[in-house]
């Protein structure tokens, strides 16, 4: 039997304790969550009727930082999956060298069931249950799975409502309302910016190498378009409707032009249509999950033709996938190294609203891309140290930053 989501992310992490040989106290220590707060959501639907939903924020570790994670609404949201992304945060955090902790956070729903007056009305209940628990220097939401910047404009709105104008008590937001330039594409960006330093040090580039993207939501399509851009070959993207498939190269502006008109990549003229799990598996160099965990799992991760794995979602490996990765010499860049342009921009905004003063895009992606190539840097020092794989290695670098904040704070 898999492990679940949270017993994969406590597997790399020990991973990590064993081959910094902490004691069992430390383990302990950085692996138990600060807090975990579970919410019954009440609201009146359009219809009159009562709307009943369960949220979740976890908040994990503080020791370097105030918390910061994802609220991310989706029908399988549940205790399991948002104790591992919590977890997550706080490694990713520490690796990418922003000074926050590590949260996440969820409604168990399906926003598509819902109208935007509903959704509206979720979200301000959520803040009106957790509002005490959340902050600008307590704990900081953000984007994630089916939320945008009008979630955030209606969190920040009902916590300003409660306690007084605070911008900064959610990264996300729309520009027009204290939201930083950059941001949407932040993680794609810092996707490309890894997969760049990872190609680079095997004497590869993104120009003429072939990907393989899965998922066209908010990072697949951007990590498509700015790797199209740089000259890569996208062969194959796909959404929750299907995938589609293209040997001579997908023409990514067109795409996304398409979904725009249709709603989904299905039918792209000249292309192939063809299954989420068989764009898994189809001829490219690079892979890049970006949708949902644990889709690569121990029976597809031998079918895999692609040398680099590169984690763009968070989580889409399974504990069992990663060992038949390591088997086959097949790169596999962690989702804390990968995905972390998302954080470190919430960052840049998070500054921005603290000193009421903007930055300029450039400023920002010059940032993004000093940050990206720093934790490349510190990853490879720390793959060669111990001669360990580069997930292991962000995750001994992550805890030794953890560790030393907790033991510096003092932990009486």
């Amino acid at each position: 039997m898999s492990m679940s989501p949270y017993e994969t992310t406590n597997h790399f992490l020990q991973q990590a304790f064993d081959v910094l040989k902490l004691d069992e106290r430390m383990e302990v220590l950085l692996r138990t969550p600060s807090r975990e707060l579970r919410v019954e959501l009440l609201i009146t639907l359009d219809d009159g009727s009562l709307g009943h939903f369960i949220g979740y924020r976890i908040q994990h570790d503080n020791s370097r930082g105030p918390f910061k994670g994802g609220l991310r609404y989706h029908p399988k949201v549940d205790l399991d999956e948002v104790r591992s992304l919590a977890s997550l945060m706080t490694w990713k955090t520490a690796l990418i060298g922003v000074p926050f902790g590590g949260a996440k956070g969820g409604i168990q729903v399906d926003p598509a069931g819902l109208s935007e007056r509903e959704r509206e009305r979720l979200t301000r209940a959520l803040v009106g249950q957790i509002h005490e628990f959340v902050g600008p220097v307590t704990d900081i939401p953000a984007p994630d799975m089916n939320t945008n910047a009008r979630v955030m404009a209606w969190f920040f709105d009902q916590y300003t409502r409660i306690n007084g104008f605070a911008p900064a008590v959610v990264t996300g937001k729309p520009i027009h309302l204290h939201g930083s330039l950059g941001r949407e594409a932040a993680t794609g960006r810092g996707c490309v910016f890894a997969t760049r330093e990872v190609l680079d040090v095997d004497g590869k580039n993104i120009s003429g190498t072939r990907f393989a993207i899965q998922g066209f939501g908010n990072v697949g399509s951007w990590t498509a378009n700015l790797l199209h851009e740089l000259g890569g070959k996208v062969v194959a993207v796909s959404d929750v409707h299907g995938g589609i498939f293209s040997g001579e190269g997908l023409d990514i502006p067109s795409v996304a032009k398409h979904v725009a008109e249709t709603g989904n990549v299905l039918e792209f003229p000249g292309s192939e249509s063809i299954s989420n799990a068989d764009l898994l598996v189809c001829d490219c160099e690079v892979l890049i999950p970006a949708a949902i965990g644990h889709v690569l799992t121990d029976q597809n991760a031998r079918e895999v033709k692609a040398q680099y794995v590169i984690e763009a979602a968070n989580g889409p490996c399974t504990a069992e996938a990663d060992e038949t990765f390591r088997s086959r010499n097949v790169l596999c860049v962690p989702d804390i190294f990968a995905n972390a342009g998302g954080v470190t921009v919430s960052y840049f905004e998070w500054a921005q609203n603290i000193q009421k003063y903007k930055w300029s895009e450039s400023k920002i992606n010059d940032e993004l891309e000093q940050h990206m190539v720093d934790a490349h840097t510190r990853l490879r020092r720390v793959m060669n140290v111990y001669n360990i794989p580069m997930r292991t290695a962000a995750f001994v670098y992550a805890v030794e930053e953890v560790k030393k904040a907790t033991e510096g704070r003092g932990m009486e």
